[in-house]
């Protein structure tokens, strides 16, 4: 009976520390954790993420994707939103925060998973690197121009702005930079 009793109360001495310890949050909070707000001596950032260049290539879109209606017919995801810039905020910091916050499906692969030591966006609004091409995937710029590393590795400044962009081939990312 001793027995029975000493194992009885570690059980409920265990569930209250795992029912205490974990922080239950719904559905609506889970999203919105991250909501910035602005005030006026906030450093911010801007952030769009755009695939219009599918709209343009649309012969070579993957049949799945153009059926489902996952591109917006005007090719913007998401239009340019401004964030408040947290310490040490990451271009990836920043669209892994955008995504979560405006619901956007996101994957990608950590830096310890490549030769490149930086994370691997593989795809945002299910389009993914070869989904519409053999040269296609997610690319980004900083203040119009392409940063010599990775995502995970680009510390962001007051005001800078990041545009994550869809390319079906070479030829676009190089008139993407002419924009």
């Amino acid at each position: 009976m001793k027995k029975d009793l000493l194992i009885l109360f570690a059980v409920v001495l265990a569930l209250a520390v795992l029912i205490g310890g974990s922080e239950f949050q719904s559905v609506e909070e889970y999203y919105l954790v991250h909501i910035d707000d602005i005030e006026e001596d906030s450093e911010t950032v801007f952030i769009s993420i755009d695939c219009s260049d599918v709209l343009r290539h649309t012969d070579d879109l993957d049949p799945a994707l153009r059926e489902e209606g996952y591109i917006p017919a005007d090719g913007v995801i998401l239009a340019p939103t401004e964030y408040v810039l947290r310490p040490g905020d990451t271009v990836f910091d920043l669209l892994k925060r955008t995504c979560r916050h405006n619901r956007i499906q996101m994957e990608y692969q950590g830096a310890d998973k490549n030769a490149f030591g930086t994370v691997y966006v593989q795809g945002i609004g299910y389009l993914y690197e070869f989904s519409c091409g053999p040269q296609s995937g997610w690319i980004f710029t900083v203040n119009g121009e392409f940063p010599d590393r990775g995502s995970s590795e680009y510390k962001l400044s007051d005001g800078d702005k990041v545009e994550w962009k869809y390319s079906c081939s070479l030829d676009s990312v190089f008139s993407m930079n002419d924009e």
